[in-house]
């Protein structure tokens, strides 16, 4: 265990280390910003190692073992609404945990002094990712092709893009974009490799992957029609 611990230690180091060269490059070069706050970046990027050595240990021995034991189970309750329902509410949870989607939703609240609401936004974005990971929950126990589901979804933004105001097509996206974060895309991805992994004649590679790539259209979708809502 304490090797695997080093492992994944020196994983987060080696990934956080570059930016952090870099910053400080620049203090020294550049932006010489208050002593006081460059001692904060460097407690931060400490604890941050440390955050996020702890966070990958927990997705790696209990996320995705759990994920994937689920989506294995639901086949045999042979009930479509059941996949459907748990897989909605599983990428519903996920979502609003998502430390990205907090951040995205909590600044834009502050830019848009209320306007648009942290939670009231969240949860639109929980909402959207949710429905389309149920939908690619279908897909695989259906067995029909994902360009399908990606055509439909591509052209629904597409056409939504022209009534939406224009200050929520940006924020639209960026809702996509955040919500393939470390909380999310584990669950998600352990979810449709277990489903399609106890269906007879399927590929986990082909069935258990794209999932994100899907699931991040829902909140494009769901903020556009907020935004129409809205205004």
């Amino acid at each position: 265990m304490r090797s695997y611990l080093r492992g994944k230690a020196l994983e987060v180091v080696k990934a956080i280390l570059p930016l952090s060269i870099v910053i400080i490059l620049m203090q020294v070069a550049v932006v010489r910003m208050p002593f006081s706050a460059f001692l904060q970046f460097l407690a931060g990027s400490v604890m941050v190692i440390g955050g996020m050595t702890l966070f990958l240990v927990g997705i790696e021995t209990g996320v995705l073992p759990i994920g994937e034991a689920i989506g294995a189970d639901l086949p045999k309750r042979r009930s479509l609404p059941l996949i459907i329902g748990i897989a909605f509410v599983i990428g519903f949870a996920a979502t609003i945990a998502e430390p990205d989607v907090i951040v995205l939703t909590t600044q834009i609240d502050e830019v848009s002094q209320g306007n648009i609401s942290h939670n009231m936004l969240i949860y639109i974005i929980g909402i959207g990712i949710a429905f389309f990971v149920a939908m690619a929950m279908v897909r695989i126990v259906l067995g029909f092709r994902m360009a399908y589901l990606l055509m439909a979804g591509y052209v629904i933004v597409i056409i939504l893009s022209f009534f939406t105001p224009a200050e929520f097509v940006p924020v639209a996206f960026d809702a996509g974009g955040v919500t393939t974060g470390p909380m999310t895309v584990p669950i998600i991805l352990s979810l449709g490799i277990g489903l399609s992994s106890v269906l007879s004649g399927r590929s986990a590679i082909s069935d258990g992957f794209g999932l994100i790539g899907l699931a991040s259209i829902g909140p494009v979708i769901a903020v556009m029609l907020m935004g129409i809502v809205m205004v």
